[in-house]
């Protein structure tokens, strides 16, 4: 999925200066935005006062919307560089197109995953006929700098592992979670996992103290350490903890992201991830003007072009001590 905001201001981000090095319970509130004809998402990160969770940097969660009579998610081609996408969904389907010429379908509790590397261009789409709801999150993961020029690729993975205890189901999507691996690729120490719980669930999950948390409200009624948290919102945790208490008071469904606190400051903007703003700006050219994204074969319609970037040049700060 695509950041669409067109006007996009480029975010500096990473620098283990801006982690908080011990638990907390920080609630995000997210900030509405407008995806295409008839999908809204509340954006979670980048937050004010929150622009990472170990090399998560991207969360948009949306839906569950009614889109029987609508078109549903219609984002064209735009490109990606210096990250990878994850696609989460909960309800509805995702039909994927990319400049390497996948063609993919994603459904429900199923793995997108698309690794930008030095440059990739995608599109996503409800298909035609589609379901009647469509709730997911999007979410993205910065690529550290040994690894952003990867090349280009993507994966599906219908078949994830889970772990369980009682009222408890959790699947792994990316990384490790209590000796159970995802096959998805990943290039730093991370996790990401859809968990859900039924009502009157009182469990303890396991943690790493060296990683960052935040867990992500996807539906339903549920305590986090004790803070209600709502769909849509999503706490930050902090790091230096072995485990989370979790308490259901209805059905609930939330998504635990994590990870080592990413050392490196990065410049986000619109669709890119890079080092400095002139080469955020040559991306952008290279997306106006040049070959670099590749093309997307088959979807109906133009590319997005690239807003305007702004002409003061962004530089990652200094680390905060």
């Amino acid at each position: 999925m695509s950041n669409l905001d067109r006007q996009a201001v480029p975010s500096v981000c990473g620098g283990r200066g801006f982690v908080v090095a011990e638990p907390v319970r920080e609630l995000l509130s997210p900030r509405r935005v407008q995806l295409g004809e008839s999908t809204e998402v509340r954006r979670l990160l980048p937050n004010l006062g929150r622009r990472m969770v170990g090399a998560w940097a991207f969360v948009d969660h949306y839906g569950p919307d009614d889109i029987a009579d609508e078109p549903g998610m219609q984002v064209p081609p735009h490109p990606h560089m210096g990250l990878q996408t994850v696609s989460w969904l909960h309800e509805g389907e995702v039909l994927h197109r990319d400049s390497t010429g996948s063609l993919q379908t994603v459904r429900p509790r199923e793995l997108g995953l698309m690794t930008s590397g030095r440059a990739i261009s995608h599109s996503e789409e409800s298909p035609r006929p589609h379901a009647r709801f469509l709730h997911g999150a999007q979410l993205w993961v910065a690529l550290p700098d040994a690894h952003r020029h990867v090349e280009p690729h993507f994966q599906h993975h219908a078949d994830l592992p889970h772990v369980t205890a009682p009222g408890l189901t959790a699947t792994v999507i990316l990384g490790a979670l209590d000796g159970a691996r995802s096959p998805g690729t990943t290039y730093s120490p991370l996790v990401g996992a859809d968990l859900t719980l039924t009502g009157g669930t009182e469990t303890n999950l396991p943690l790493d103290p060296d990683f960052e948390y935040a867990v992500l409200s996807m539906s339903g009624e549920a305590h986090v350490d004790d803070v209600p948290v709502l769909p849509g919102s999503m706490l930050y945790l902090g790091c230096g903890r072995t485990s989370l208490p979790l308490r259901a008071t209805s059905d609930a469904g939330l998504m635990l992201l994590g990870g080592e606190p990413f050392e490196e400051e990065i410049v986000m903007w619109w669709n890119f991830v890079g080092r400095s703003h002139d080469e955020i700006a040559r991306a952008r050219d290279d997306w106006t003007t040049g070959t670099r994204f590749g093309d997307v074969h088959g979807y109906d319609g133009g590319r997005l072009p690239a807003p305007a970037l702004p002409q003061v040049a962004l530089k990652p700060r200094g680390r905060v001590r």
